[in-house]
């Protein structure tokens, strides 16, 4: 697992100095952090114990790859930890601040591109909204004055 440089000498390909593993060419037994999740499994305070190069580094053997993913190992892996109200609603909250525009308030069901133009397409340029994708702004409570 070492490339050789123009000098003769040997140095290995990733600082990390871990075993590596081709796309499609990693033991059983070894995850990245993806495959974990889809396992509903979490690497678990563990540290990596291989790297997996990736699809392009693969054909280029004496290139360090600059997108590799860690391998962890399955046995290690301990199961993800259950979603609490304070964390789901701390999830919501940054989910509402992505989805509702600033100027109708109307909180839509896709991400609003809040950065580049500020609001959704309705406010920005007129462009109409399906009313299906998204719902109305909350009604204020009015005081019944008798």
């Amino acid at each position: 697992m070492t490339a050789r440089t123009r000098r003769g000498q040997e140095q290995p390909r990733a600082w990390q100095s871990l075993p590596e593993y081709d796309w499609g060419t990693a033991p059983d037994g070894l995850a990245t952090r993806r495959q974990l999740r889809a396992q509903q499994l979490r690497p678990g305070g563990q540290e990596p114990v291989a790297l997996l190069r990736c699809h392009a580094c693969a054909t280029r053997p004496h290139r360090t790859c600059t997108r590799a993913a860690y391998l962890y190992r399955l046995d290690h892996a301990l199961p993800v930890r259950p979603m609490t109200l304070a964390k789901e609603a701390a999830l919501d909250r940054a989910m509402a601040a992505r989805t509702t525009c600033p100027l109708c308030q109307r909180r839509y069901h896709h991400c609003l591109p809040l950065r580049t133009l500020g609001s959704c397409l309705e406010c920005h340029d007129g462009t109409p909204t399906d009313p299906h994708s998204y719902t109305p702004p909350p009604v204020e409570p009015t005081s019944l004055a008798a």
